[in-house]
């Protein structure tokens, strides 16, 4: 288990937090406390339990010697994601999804699997399925962002775990990602949203991104109002720095080496 704390503010760090009554008593510039448990599940092969704060998801991966369909003789595996919210993860009861799908969730699962998919040498997989079910114990902001960060570490340690018992020859993983919420709440550009940010931002957005400095996805929107070129570099300054501190946490637990 490893985590980030909550940074220690400065004094003027200290007067921006009182104005902005954040939680945790954080600055504009930082992130909420990030802890990342791994072996929290017996029969998965990678699992992790990821906290944003008190955003907590369960990430699991598990691998299948088959490949899709439309994938058979290609040669190359396949990562793919599931995403679901329990239904006492938030303050009023969320319906389970059964065969029907939400838009928000399919949205989301296909951002973590596509993220995965970025740093995966997938021809050297050979035909296998990985799976990585990203299920939202508690929701309080950034359910997406915590599970691609939490979904990395479980697919690290699923393919890890096929390495070590010689079925595949190589971690066939190129690289980190991480993926952080930034936006503007009453006129202030802040890091990591959590709800009450979340639900009144007037820019709201979500950076991918990976440990060799690539942007996988970047998705943001003026919610209330447009923002300008500034605002965005502004935003962008602010994700990359707390992805790379998210990048070092995976590391931490991993040990990974590119």
């Amino acid at each position: 288990m490893a985590d980030v704390p909550a940074a220690k503010n400065s004094a003027h760090d200290k007067v921006t937090t009182r104005a902005l009554e954040r939680s945790f008593g954080r600055a504009a510039h930082q992130m909420r406390p990030v802890t990342l448990t791994r072996d929290v599940m017996k029969h998965a092969l990678g699992s992790c339990m990821v906290e944003f704060g008190d955003t907590r998801v369960l990430c699991s991966a598990t691998i299948e010697e088959s490949v899709p369909k439309w994938r058979l003789s290609s040669r190359a595996g396949w990562v793919t994601a599931e995403y679901a919210m329990l239904p006492a993860s938030t303050n009023r009861r969320t319906a389970r999804e059964y065969k029907g799908r939400k838009g928000r969730s399919m949205e989301i699962e296909r951002l973590i699997g596509r993220s995965l998919r970025t740093v995966v040498d997938l021809r050297a997989m050979g035909e296998i399925t990985v799976t990585v079910d990203c299920d939202v114990i508690q929701a309080d902001g950034g359910t997406r962002t915590a599970s691609i960060t939490g979904a990395w570490v479980a697919l690290h340690d699923a393919l890890m775990a096929w390495v070590e018992k010689g079925t595949l020859a190589r971690l066939p993983l190129t690289s980190q990602v991480a993926a952080i919420s930034m936006g503007k709440v009453n006129g202030q550009l802040l890091l990591d949203l959590d709800y009450a940010e979340d639900s009144h931002a007037q820019v709201d957005m979500n950076l991918v991104g990976t440990s060799t400095g690539g942007i996988i996805e970047l998705q943001g929107t003026g919610e209330q109002m447009p923002f300008n070129r500034e605002e965005l570099n502004k935003l962008l300054d602010m994700g990359q720095n707390g992805i790379a501190q998210l990048l070092e946490l995976q590391n931490s637990v991993t040990n990974f080496k590119e």
